[in-house]
């Protein structure tokens, strides 16, 4: 695997890099976003970047949506902020997951498997013609198996945890879902008190980029006090 770690902390820098090396990795280190960036833009086949938020020039999370203009490359934030609000800060910049300061080398690791297997899996399933399809309205389609979105034609960037809730819902439909569960069906955790939060961000983020009026949904609706629903 090759790997960009960002984080503007030499020895964070180095235990990762050491970390990440003795598991076989490439890495590849960048002290500030500006540098992450550029990082992203010469090394095309980047398998996973390991960002911190707090960086000098511009932030993990500048640098991020910057990067989702050219690359769909995952993106593992390192941080020490976990409020709800940062973490809805760093999905809607195109992060694919979250992992809060102080953490182990094992969780670290862990984390990186996941994201990059199913990464991965999305880059090397072949198109078939018998691929599993869900059509929402007269517009939207669903290829499950190559997880791929279109809307009147157009391939959608959906990320991997968008993908995997509207499918969640697609699969689900005519039933209303809570957060809760939601949360727990699809990140395969108990849910906690700010999991909700979590999954709102990534709701509004698909409505974004599937609703014709994100402010006024018909293809995710909320049913008021207790769920989400596709019909």
């Amino acid at each position: 695997m090759k790997i960009l770690v960002a984080d503007d902390e030499r020895e964070i820098r180095n235990v990762l890099r050491l970390l990440l090396e003795r598991e076989g990795c490439e890495v590849i280190l960048a002290s500030n976003g500006n540098d992450a960036v550029r990082a992203v833009e010469k090394n095309p086949d980047l398998d996973l970047c390991i960002m911190d938020i707090m960086m000098p020039r511009l932030t993990g999370v500048e640098a991020t949506a910057h990067i989702r203009e050219f690359s769909n490359v995952p993106i593992l934030f390192l941080t020490a902020k976990s409020l709800d609000a940062d973490r809805a800060e760093a999905y809607r910049a195109g992060g694919d997951d979250y992992l809060v300061k102080p953490f182990s080398g094992p969780e670290l690791l862990l984390k990186v498997d996941a994201i990059v297997r199913r990464y991965n899996q999305y880059r090397s399933k072949p198109l078939a013609e018998d691929a599993d399809t869900i059509r929402l309205g007269s517009d939207i389609t669903i290829a499950v198996s190559h997880r791929e979105v279109h809307k009147g034609g157009v391939s959608i960037d959906i990320r991997d945890k968008e993908f995997d809730v509207l499918v969640y819902l697609a699969k689900n439909r005519g039933t209303t879902i809570s957060a809760p569960d939601l949360y727990q069906a699809v990140w395969n955790e108990m849910p906690l008190p700010s999991s909700s939060n979590t999954v709102t961000v990534h709701i509004l983020n698909l409505r974004r980029k599937l609703e014709d009026v994100p402010s006024s949904p018909k293809v995710i609706r909320t049913i008021w006090g207790k769920g989400y629903q596709i019909d």
